[in-house]
């Protein structure tokens, strides 16, 4: 079992990490009866996203003895109205550390091979920027 989600009422989820104990608290979004006051289920796949492509990035870097350690993603979910689902993901990445460019092609073409993005639907579409300071 990866983990476990428990309903705790007025649209608002845990979810327990089960090797870590680690806790995620999810709640509905503003446009869709709820509170908004923690990340919303579409959020996080986002949010997984980003998390993905930079945790496969960093393996890579690890691997070509380059540090992009201090980099950040900025992530942008867009929603479809009919049927409700997550149109589009726009992710900035605001990439530090790294001044070979072919380290930087390198690292690129690893981030679009990370299993989210994999396993997102193509209909999904990702809009996907690389910032290099």
């Amino acid at each position: 079992m990866t983990s476990k989600v428990t309903y705790l009422g007025d649209l608002r989820t845990k979810s327990i990490h089960v090797q870590s104990g680690s806790e995620i608290i999810s709640d509905a979004p503003l446009d869709n009866n709820g509170k908004g006051e923690a990340f919303s289920p579409t959020d996080t796949v986002a949010n997984a996203l980003a998390s993905c492509m930079m945790t496969v990035m960093g393996i890579k870097a690890r691997d070509l003895e380059v540090d992009f350690t201090g980099s950040t993603a900025e992530v942008t979910k867009i929603m479809n109205a009919e049927p409700r689902r997550i149109g589009a993901i726009e992710i900035v990445f605001e990439m530090k550390g790294v001044a070979d460019e072919k380290n930087k092609t390198i690292l690129e073409r690893t981030a679009m091979t990370c299993p989210v993005f994999l396993s997102l639907s193509s209909e999904i579409e990702k809009r996907i920027t690389f910032n290099w300071s």
